[in-house]
């Protein structure tokens, strides 16, 4: 097949588009790189099956060159980290909502004038379910957003919008779309640059720092492989009953963001130290968090059987080896 990947020189999107093109296909990447790198595609230059592609998805004249000939979209172009959705609320919305639009649109005219059907995969977020207080979140579940004076929302609710976009273009001409909730992806070259914790923590305590735990630490949060989320993805993607609904994906078993810097000092055998911070201190006095975040993974799993391999203590060790041996060559 041809397969588009947006945002395939991201952390999720790189791992996708290396395992597209180990099954053969042809994969046309687009990235504008603002916080993808192509660095992350290593290992895959000059192999004839991969075309790369600098520019935003927001490029209509783009979307149009290489839309039309493709099988399979996956649509993980966005804006990432808590970080930088603080800072910066306008890229966020106009980011996460204009690309889908423009992308639909484009795939709605393309079905309407070939009647072929292009599968999408359209990547979402926990952030979709904002504050709901419920043990474990399903994906029926009301979503529940704080005030718009506060932008910690606007990702969340972007992402919201990026759903009701793709449920329409099913209802109303059929566009076969599927939409995954991430929950916590990590695993090598995730940067903590966008203040993702794990790496951050890895980073800290391979090179003997602190580790800054945000708030109390007891904020519970569930952490997913990326190979795990990848292989999900692509099999809901060629999944027909799995058209038209949405799924949380990631790893249902919860840690506290204190005891995951405990493991990642453990694990790493580091004289590191753990700090406490503020939110106001690391992001500003709006900033609003949620404390708990687990997902149901049981629409998912009676899907394709999706059950999670890699547990979290596999994860630390892995990131904590590719960062020392990254160290090393550096």
């Amino acid at each position: 097949m041809k397969v588009l990947v947006t945002g395939g020189a991201g952390f999720i999107g790189s791992h996708l588009t290396h395992a597209l093109i180990e099954e053969q296909h042809a994969v046309v990447v687009i990235d504008d790189v603002s916080t993808g790198n192509w660095g992350n595609l290593r290992g895959l230059e000059g192999n004839p099956r991969l075309e790369c592609i600098q520019g935003s998805v927001g490029n209509k004249a783009i979307l149009q060159q290489v839309l039309a000939d493709v099988d399979e979209v996956y649509h993980l172009a966005a804006a990432v980290g808590v970080a930088l959705i603080a800072q910066q609320p306008i890229k966020t919305i106009e980011t996460n909502v204009y690309t889908t639009q423009l992308l639909l649109d484009e795939l709605i005219r393309l079905h309407q004038q070939d009647g072929c059907d292009r599968r999408v995969f359209i990547a979402s977020s926990s952030e979709v379910y904002g504050k709901n207080t419920k043990e474990r979140w399903t994906e029926e579940d009301d979503l529940v957003f704080g005030s718009t004076r506060r932008p910690r929302w606007s990702y969340g609710v972007s992402k919201a919008i990026d759903e009701f976009l793709a449920f329409a273009c099913w209802k109303e001409h059929q566009l076969p779309v599927i939409l995954g909730r991430f929950f916590n992806v990590v695993g090598p070259r995730q940067t903590g640059s966008y203040g993702m914790v794990l790496p951050r923590f890895v980073d800290a305590a391979v090179s003997g720092q602190p580790l800054v735990v945000h708030d109390d630490g007891q904020q519970q949060r569930c952490f997913a492989h990326v190979s795990d989320v990848v292989n999900a993805v692509i099999r809901l993607t060629r999944c027909p009953e799995a058209q038209g609904k949405v799924f949380n994906i990631g790893s249902d078993s919860p840690v506290s963001i204190l005891q995951l810097a405990e493991k990642v000092i453990s694990e790493a055998a580091t004289s590191s130290t753990i700090q406490f911070q503020s939110y106001a201190e690391a992001y500003n006095t709006d900033f609003e968090d949620i404390r708990r975040r687990i997902p149901d993974l049981s629409r998912i799993h009676s899907a394709i059987g999706y059950v999670p391999r890699y547990d979290l203590e596999h994860i630390i060790r892995e990131l904590i080896v590719a960062k020392r041996r990254s160290s090393e060559t550096s």
